[in-house]
């Protein structure tokens, strides 16, 4: 299952947040199978989010909407954003 990370700063979480909910690339739609929101320990402006797919088709597809979105209206929340698509490789529970 691929997952896509998503990392960037935010002026607010709390405004970056409504927009996020408000879901302006159709997460489902996309294929978006799960997805986690992270804040940086040191810097609670510091956002990152892996959603996870069921090919990477559709993260890769997803990933070129975001590029979309951040060139556009997403300025006005993050900034510096990027996206990097990864492969689990292993995941244990202990």
């Amino acid at each position: 299952m691929p997952t896509l990370r998503i990392e960037h700063s935010v002026s607010s979480f709390e405004k970056w947040k409504q927009v996020f909910d408000s879901d302006p690339a159709d997460r489902k739609g996309s294929g978006v199978r799960r997805y986690q929101i992270l804040r940086a320990q040191d810097d609670p402006n510091f956002v990152m989010i892996d959603l996870d797919f069921a090919n990477t088709a559709e993260a890769e597809a997803f990933l070129h909407k975001m590029r979309r979105i951040w060139e556009g209206p997403g300025k006005a929340v993050m900034h510096g954003p990027r996206g990097r698509l990864a492969d689990a490789v292993e995941t244990k529970e202990l």
